[in-house]
């Protein structure tokens, strides 16, 4: 699995489509529904006249969760839904990133979000483990 500051991921040995529906798969089960789906390199072409590889970004929300987080914080919503990345690079290997919560939520400075932020995290991290 590899990481940045402020996110994780990993490689996976399939196409791009195909980790497409796994990536929704395993999202779906850990509970986390699709809100937003943004195909990067279409808006690229269409908007810039751009080619790049494939690229979505799906906003991921687990209802139950993100209904804890916006009670204990209204303006939380600023920093929903999680990002999920599936991009295949210019050599043809598909990657998937996640938003790592515990950072996002480090910028709310309450404490009490730190549990709710742990949990959405290992929740992701099974998803992803399960792409």
């Amino acid at each position: 699995m590899s990481s940045v500051s402020y996110g994780f991921g990993k490689t996976v040995t399939c196409s791009f489509d195909e980790a497409i529906e796994r990536v929704k798969h395993a999202l779906a089960e850990q509970g986390f529904g699709i809100l937003s789906d943004i195909d990067v390199a279409e808006t690229l072409k269409r908007k810039l006249g751009e080619s790049m590889p494939p690229y979505r970004i799906f906003g991921a929300c687990n209802p139950s969760l993100a209904h804890r987080a916006l009670r204990a914080e209204p303006e939380i919503g600023l920093l929903l839904p999680c990002n999920v990345v599936t991009r295949e690079d210019a050599a043809g290997v598909v990657h998937v990133d996640v938003i790592e919560p515990t950072v996002m939520f480090e910028l709310v400075e309450k404490p009490d979000l730190t549990t709710l932020a742990t949990e959405v995290s290992e929740r992701l991290k099974r998803a992803l483990n399960a792409v």
